[in-house]
This record gives structure tokens, sequence and C-alpha cells, in this order.
């Protein structure tokens, strides 16, 4: 990848390691955004309007991470990378299995696995950017609490 600049104080290298981090993080928030939205169209049952109604916000929260690591790539020079098929390219984690109408809860367990394999790639990112770049490392760190918080309103409807 050939980047357009770099911004001062980063070399050109360390600009590359940090895009790729951002990238696969990139890719991830995307499929989650995408994966919420699914589960939001699909679920049913009992437990299905108050976990319905709370999907939305966190399709908003996601994509707005989106934004913010696609925008950080590109303040570091790189291309973000948004295509359905970048997302495919860039998976490294699980993706979810359920399909289909189901139960809302079982969409949450679901979503709930997922967000914990998310979590942990942000965290293991944030330990390679505290390294590279710690403005990138913050970025990803206010990522992680946010997941951690709906992830903490997913669990409480499985209790």
């Amino acid at each position: 990848m050939a980047l357009e600049f770099t911004v001062p104080g980063l070399d050109a290298a360390t600009c590359e390691k940090i895009v790729a981090i951002l990238q696969s993080r990139l890719s991830n928030e995307q499929e989650c955004a995408l994966l919420l939205k699914h589960a939001h169209w699909n679920m049913k049952g009992k437990n299905f309007i108050g976990i319905h109604e709370m999907m939305d916000p966190e399709v908003d929260s996601v994509l707005a991470m989106a934004d913010e690591t696609a925008e950080r790539i590109a303040t570091l020079g790189g291309q973000a990378d948004g295509r359905p098929d970048d997302i495919i390219k860039n998976r490294t984690w699980k993706g979810l299995d359920l399909a289909g109408r189901q139960e809302a809860l079982d969409y949450l367990k679901a979503m709930d696995a997922y967000y914990s394999e998310f979590i942990k790639a942000d965290r293991e990112a944030i330990k390679q950017l505290d390294d590279l770049d710690v403005i990138s490392s913050n970025i990803v760190q206010d990522h992680v609490q946010e997941l951690e918080h709906f992830q903490w309103f997913m669990r409480s409807h499985l209790i």
C-alpha cells in the first residue's frame, strides 16, 4: 500500500503498520453493524420489542466507530477499504452463524459471543498500537469501552 503522506512524527513504515491494524478493525466494525441489523430484522418472540429497539442505537454507534477508524486511516495517509469484499478479505474472526427468523434471546447469545471476539481483537490491536501510535490506540480504546457497554446490555437480558 502506498501512503499519500505521513503525519508528523511517524515514518511511512510505522504508518503502514498502523493502517493495517486499523483496516482490520474497520472491517470488523462494518461487519458488526451489518450483523446487528440482521439480528434486528430477524428476531422474534416474547422479548422481541425491547431487544429490537435496543439494536438500532448500537448500529449507529458502531457505524460512528467505523467512520472514526476510516478517517484515522485517511489521516495517516492510507486509504480506508470499505467495500463488502474488503470485509471478507480482512476477516480473521468468526462470523455469525445464526440466520433467519430466530428467538430474540438466541440472537443476543450469538451477538454476545461475536462481541467477545470483537472486543478481544480490539484489545490485541490496542497492545500493538500502544507502541506505534497512542492516538490510534486511544481511538480503539474508546471503541472497546462502547462495545463493552453494549455487551453489558445484551448480557443483562441473558441472565
